[in-house]
């Protein structure tokens, strides 16, 4: 199974980024996490060039279609969600393979509240499946753990297991429920 992990934030000591780095760590043989590097190089978004996607937007369009579910971690500022996450989702927008996918939203700071609320509501109108037994909240704001610290925490690895584990599961029984693909003769 493969999952895709976005974090909403561009800078390098990046709690969000560190966190799905963690995750990819933890992740079990079964599934492979991938974090997509390019959200930094998305131009803004602009429906005048979706007659001829910037490759930016082409990768990420990939990167998605290829992905079982999405793992997001985004930080939140002045109480809603980052610029760079928005823009992401507002490429994935009018992507018909985003449309029901398997999505787990990890909250690196429980106060950030707000941005969490408003990235459910987007991810929502855009026809996604949060995920919520896979959606966490972990307090690493003030914890002064890196991504080693993180996969060496026990209580953060724990978590982040657990949420794996979840979306996962969702994905399979996503997949249950669909029943079997035959090919078209």
């Amino acid at each position: 199974m493969k999952i895709l992990g976005l974090s909403g934030s561009l800078r390098a000591a990046s709690i969000n980024s560190a966190l799905l780095r963690a995750a990819a760590r933890l992740a079990p043989p079964e599934v492979q996490l991938t974090v997509f590097h390019g959200v930094g190089e998305l131009p803004l978004f602009n429906p005048d060039l979706e007659a001829q996607l910037p490759s930016p937007v082409r990768a990420l369009h990939a990167a998605v279609a290829a992905s079982d579910a999405l793992l997001i971690a985004s930080p939140e500022y002045a109480h809603g969600v980052t610029g760079a996450i928005k823009n992401t989702l507002d490429w994935l927008v009018s992507f018909e393979p985003f449309v029901g996918k398997r999505v787990a939203v990890l909250n690196a700071s429980p106060r950030a509240h707000h941005a969490d609320a408003a990235l459910r509501e987007t991810l929502k109108t855009m026809s996604a499946e949060i995920v919520e037994s896979a959606s966490l909240s972990v307090p690493l704001l003030g914890a002064h753990l890196g991504e080693d610290g993180m996969v060496e925490d026990p209580l953060v690895s724990a978590a982040i297991r657990r949420s794996l584990a979840a979306l996962h599961a969702a994905v399979l029984q996503g997949r249950a429920e669909q029943g079997p693909s035959f090919p078209v003769a």
